[in-house]
């Protein structure tokens, strides 16, 4: 692990994910990258599965925002943990625009191999994110 990993980390999310700049993927993520999340039904595969996942979040989000709040490396692996703020005017997976602002935490994990992202395991408060959104109601004591 070098300090080149947790830069190739701290581009995707301003980059990618906040700047709207997909062409960074192509730098930082390998062709046999999977990535994992148990907000979606299955892993996604590859590059441009990576592309498509950024580019829907940020039609969800036009405003996404990822804050970076803390990161710990450690042999072939960057852990970062994150906040993501956005107002949602664009379609989530099945769920139409409901205007509302949002904010989630989550981690992310990413395996390198060769400067390069390999494997991402994501977790993230999908629940919290729906009952912002109005989507599902909240919870007794929530």
């Amino acid at each position: 692990m070098t300090g080149d990993d947790i830069t190739a980390v701290r581009r995707l999310i301003q980059e990618a994910f906040n700047e709207g700049r997909l062409e960074t993927v192509d730098e930082v993520v390998a062709s046999t990258f999977v990535g994992h999340d148990p907000a979606l039904p299955e892993p996604i595969h590859g590059i441009e599965a990576e592309k498509d996942l950024i580019a829907g979040y940020r039609r969800a989000f036009p405003d996404l925002s990822i804050t970076i709040d803390d990161v710990v490396a450690e042999g072939d692996k960057v852990v970062t943990r994150w906040t993501a703020r956005g107002t949602n005017l664009g379609d989530l997976w099945a769920i139409a625009p409901t205007g509302k602002a949002a904010t989630v935490t989550g981690m992310s994990i990413d395996r390198f191999e060769h400067g390069r992202i390999v494997e991402a395991w994501t977790n993230w408060d999908t629940l919290g994110l729906m009952q912002q959104l109005g989507v599902i109601p909240v919870t007794a004591g929530g």
